[in-house]
């Protein structure tokens, strides 16, 4: 039994089978029905995070503000660049029936061909990373969300580095900054790599590219419009939630209502602080663990995090347990992420513990930012291996 299991997970094929009729299953569930999103309220879709998206190219096209409410359309705003409007022209052009089931494929196969890019696994290895993230991948396509498509391209890029392809690299990371800005964070990455200065060009030359891409539906001046209204929409979006995030954890458990950006920089300096281990610089594993930890910190120091956006996070997971000792601490650790990150979302947690205990405290994220903790631990103490002499 241990065997035939053994060589399920190790079969690529089985697991790329197994993302497709997630994906397809998620979108087909979306599909069937329609959502209000208070009492009383106008009768939406199941699928208005693709509606969104799909419909802020038409909005753009149209010369109207992206970042403003369109209740006769959709529940809620489109809180994306305008670069990204202009990616989802393709999917506008196609019956959502098709273009649902295309994004949510994308986010699914973007994400499983990152983690089978990754060097140094063993094709068992990615296979169980594959499985571990799976739940959550469902939770994050069940909402149309791109987390599983930003997780994947934070990943591919550190493959495409291992293998000194930085400007492919460059455009993962740059593509995911115009999807989510958080996605800024997985420039730490490049920091072990050498030739940086032509890192930084390639990185110039995407922006460039992708910035002018809504001037191929726009002019300048509505362009400028948008970027303030933009701006205006974060500023306005930082204010108003904790999510399930560190801060959201130190409010609820604590009840200590902490300055976000303090709590962010104080994060930004635990993460840095291993960084300071330059002999490192060249060690696989070390740079492994930057990389879990880069998919962590974007999520635990999100104010923002809900439940879809656990996907990277539980990426980042999934790689650190699959390479991690397995000793007590590990595996308790990874079974709490997978108890109260990946199920407590699920129906196996009935409805009242979910919203009395699951949703208050914050359990989604805690086991992650422990997780974290450990990460920067495991990088703090880990130790070259030393060649043994030659007798």
């Amino acid at each position: 039994m241990k065997d035939r299991l053994t060589n399920i997970v190790s079969n690529k094929k089985i697991i790329l089978v197994i993302y497709i009729l997630f994906a397809l299953a998620a979108s087909i569930q979306s599909l069937i029905g329609t959502k209000t999103y208070h009492e009383g309220g106008i009768v939406y879709n199941r699928y208005n995070n693709y509606t969104i998206f799909e419909k802020s190219f038409d909005h753009l096209k149209n010369y109207q503000d992206l970042y403003i409410l369109y209740p006769e359309e959709h529940w809620d705003l489109y809180k994306y660049t305008p670069s990204f409007s202009v990616f989802f022209a393709a999917f506008n052009a196609l019956p959502d029936w098709l273009g649902l089931s295309l994004w949510n494929l994308l986010n699914a196969l973007v994400l499983l061909s990152a983690i089978y890019y990754l060097p140094r696994l063993s094709i068992f290895q990615k296979g169980c990373a594959s499985i571990i993230v799976l739940i959550e991948l469902m939770t994050s396509m069940q909402n149309q969300q791109s987390n599983a498509l930003i997780a994947g391209l934070i990943v591919f890029s550190f493959g495409l580095l291992e293998r000194n392809k930085s400007f492919w690299a460059t455009l993962c990371i740059v593509f995911s900054i115009f999807i989510k800005l958080f996605g800024i964070v997985g420039f730490a990455i490049f920091l072990f790599y050498p030739q940086k200065w032509k890192s930084a060009l390639y990185a110039i030359f995407w922006t460039a590219v992708l910035a002018v891409f809504p001037l191929l539906v726009i002019d300048v001046e509505q362009y400028t419009k948008l970027f303030y209204s933009y701006i205006n929409l974060l500023k306005n979006d930082h204010e108003i939630s904790y999510g399930y995030s560190v801060m959201g954890w130190l409010d609820s458990w604590f009840s200590l209502a902490i300055n976000k950006n303090v709590i962010i920089l104080i994060g930004v300096f635990i993460f840095l602080v291993p960084l300071c281990k330059f002999r490192f610089y060249t060690d696989f594993m070390f740079k492994y663990l930057v990389l879990t930890s880069v998919l962590l910190w974007i999520v635990i120091f999100n104010h923002k995090a809900e439940s879809p956006t656990f996907i990277l996070a539980m990426t980042g997971v999934a790689l650190w347990f699959i390479q991690s000792e397995k000793n007590n601490l590990n595996i308790t650790l990874f079974a709490l992420a997978f108890v109260f990150t990946t199920l407590s979302p699920t129906d196996i947690f009935p409805r009242f513990i979910r919203e009395e205990f699951v949703k208050p405290y914050v359990l989604k994220a805690v086991p992650c930012i422990l997780i974290w903790v450990k990460i920067i631990y495991d990088m703090i103490t880990l130790r070259k291996e030393v060649a043994p002499t030659p007798q």
